[in-house]
């Protein structure tokens, strides 16, 4: 029986949305039973065999929906295998070196024996809505950091797994 899979996210300006239908994109490359949607909206997880949430990083913290999400269904969450995964360094540093879960996160895999996480860049661009990230774009510090490539090899890890 072909595992079905939740991808699931909490964005602000989309770029979690991207690469959470990323993800999905190479599990059902691998033969998965994919769904993807916001975590805001995800009404019960009981009927997936497994469960990849992801949060946009904004001041140190995962998106809203995504903390919403993991809170409203831990219980079944620790019950299935479960994957977490962060974007947000507007820079290099997610190519570059494993960035390790924010506290919060971090916390929620230990409660869930998550298998895995893992921190891709994130991605700010001219369109963005709220005040800090019109800041952020007038300092400069704006653009695209996220590494498809990256998300596709973290993707089929999972597939892997999922599969053995």
């Amino acid at each position: 029986m072909t595992p079905t899979v939740l991808v699931t996210y909490g964005t602000k300006n989309g770029s979690t949305a991207h690469i959470a239908e990323s993800i999905a994109g190479t599990l059902r490359e691998h033969g998965l039973t994919v769904e993807t949607m916001r975590a805001s909206v995800v009404p019960f997880v009981t009927r997936y065999d497994a469960v990849v949430v992801g949060g946009g990083l904004y001041a140190g913290r995962w998106h809203k929906d995504a903390r919403a999400f993991v809170r409203r269904h831990r219980h079944d969450l620790a019950q299935r295998p479960v994957w977490f995964f962060s974007s947000g360094p507007l820079d290099a540093s997610a190519s570059e070196r494993d960035i390790p879960p924010v506290r919060g996160v971090r916390r929620a895999m230990q409660e869930m024996h998550a298998r895995g996480h893992t921190t891709f860049g994130g991605c700010l661009d001219d369109d963005a809505d709220g005040w800090l990230a019109r800041r952020i774009l007038h300092s400069g510090s704006g653009g695209d950091f996220r590494d498809f490539e990256a998300v596709a090899a973290w993707a089929s890890g999972i597939a892997a797994e999922l599969k053995n």
